[in-house]
């Protein structure tokens, strides 16, 4: 028998419902339309499965058969949020699993331009900042993809976030084993500055980024060898305690960074 789980609850529901899919109103149509693999046409479109996604983690659901029990049985969710005609637990494991990737990173890129638009900008004077980091997302054991280690499945996650206003702006995914270093040029931007950890530190990679007209402040490795070039003065009661122009690494090392620039 269809019923409104906490009926008390609904209009705040509804609110925080319709609050959060409000932003992508002018959205879903720039969105690459989610086509069908086969002859049979799709039960759930790329919008239903957002409003899904977005419904599970307002609700906090415990599992998707959890959800797709309230899309049955809730009066909200099924007027709402449920496909037409309902879904099956297997076309719904079925979407989710495979398919509205490419979609969901293009709603989050977008969202994440229009939010840069918005939000005020806390840094003007310190440029376009850009931070870098790779983290693990525990997977299931039957993501064969998220290679990690024997009996441990985890993916990972590549993520540029835009420091002068608070708010991610890239993001790729790779296996747990995916490095992190070959996403720094294809998170930035043409005259952003990368900031970033000891992880980073790969001269080749320096090198690159100024050929491409990017800056960069990461950490290096306390024994990493430095050739100065130019020492500059540094006040002693600031924060700075050296500035020069260097060359990192051996002669050796320098000359065969040279050769592949």
């Amino acid at each position: 028998m269809p019923r409104s789980f906490e009926p008390d609850q609904k209009k705040l529901r509804l609110n925080s419902f319709f609050q959060f899919i409000q932003p992508l109103g002018d959205l879903i149509p720039e969105i690459p339309v989610l086509k069908s693999r086969g002859d049979r046409p799709l039960i759930m479109t790329f919008e239903d499965q957002l409003q899904m996604l977005i419904f599970f983690h307002l609700e906090e659901h415990v599992s998707a058969r959890h959800m797709l029990q309230v899309l049955e049985q809730d009066d909200f969710a099924r007027e709402n949020i449920a496909p037409e005609d309902g879904i099956q637990k297997s076309s719904f494991s079925e979407a989710i699993n495979t398919r509205g990737l490419e979609q969901l990173q293009i709603v989050f890129e977008k969202l994440s331009r229009k939010a840069s638009g918005i939000l005020p900008n806390r840094h003007p004077e310190l440029g376009d900042l850009v931070a870098l980091d790779g983290s693990l997302i525990d997977a299931t054991l039957s993501m064969y993809w998220a290679d990690y280690r024997k009996g441990s499945k985890k993916a990972k996650i590549h993520l540029g976030f835009d420091l002068n206003h608070d708010i991610p702006t890239k993001i790729h995914f790779t296996n747990g084993k995916g490095a992190e270093r070959p996403f720094a040029d294809p998170i930035t931007s043409v005259g952003q500055t990368v900031v970033a950890d000891r992880g980073y530190q790969e001269h080749a990679l320096f090198d690159h980024l100024q050929a491409q007209g990017k800056h960069f402040v990461i950490r290096i490795r306390a024994n990493t060898t430095k050739t100065v070039i130019k020492k500059n003065n540094v006040d002693p009661d600031s924060i700075v305690f050296f500035d020069a122009q260097v060359l990192l690494g051996k002669e050796q090392e320098q000359q065969s960074l040279h050769a592949k620039t």
